[in-house]
């Protein structure tokens, strides 16, 4: 039988010697909510957001990184710390959500009344970031997190997070458009058998951890 594409935290023991890097979705904000586009606009996460930044915690709750980053914007910063980790964390400003632009604070529909054929992995935001812009930061952040010979943990916002899945796997930028991320959620990105064969090992888990 095949292996199943995404699998839960550890499903593997064999996978235990190859870093990984996991990547974590800030809680709740007023405009995830909504549906907004929120890059650079620096908002609070809800209280239920903050409630969700600490079962993510718990989720991580026994968990060893070498090393932590957190983009600055407060919504992934207060996640970060509501998880346990702001004492230890790096702030990076390449883990910035995507500059929407024109498009900040605007929802998905609202833009397609404009531009029907609108894709934000293929065609970027004008007066914001281009695909390519954003995937040069994914890079970075890549051979950062590859540095290290052990785990990794970078708290960040759906769309970069995807971009950063996306050049992890060695794929085009427009790959993001593929990837769904929920608030709160954990991802982790791996390989399969060498360094030579990235994959991803979890994705989009925002389950309570199990008791």
């Amino acid at each position: 039988m095949d292996r199943p594409p995404f699998l839960p935290l550890h499903a593997d023991r064999t996978m235990d010697r190859l870093p990984q890097l996991y990547l974590a979705r800030h809680g709740e904000t007023a405009w995830s909510l909504s549906g907004q586009h929120t890059g650079l606009t620096d908002l609070p996460l809800t209280p239920h957001g903050e409630d969700a930044a600490r079962q993510l915690g718990e989720r991580l709750r026994g968990m060893q990184f070498k090393a932590v980053f957190t983009s600055p914007l407060q919504r992934a910063a207060r996640t970060c710390e509501l998880a346990g980790f702001g004492d230890v964390a790096i702030t990076d400003s390449d883990l910035l959500e995507w500059n929407y632009g024109e498009y900040e604070g605007l929802r998905t529909a609202e833009i397609h009344a404009q531009r029907p054929d609108w894709q934000i992995f293929r065609d970027g935001c004008p007066g914001g970031e281009s695909p390519d812009e954003v995937a040069a930061r994914a890079d970075r952040m890549v051979a950062k997190a590859r540095a290290y010979d052990s785990d990794v943990l970078a708290f960040s916002s759906a769309h970069f997070l995807r971009m950063l899945a996306a050049r992890w796997l060695g794929l085009e930028p427009i790959a993001g458009s593929l990837l769904m991320l929920d608030t709160a959620s954990l991802s982790a990105l791996g390989y399969e058998h060498t360094r030579n064969t990235p994959a991803i090992r979890l994705w989009n888990d925002a389950r309570p951890k199990p008791h």
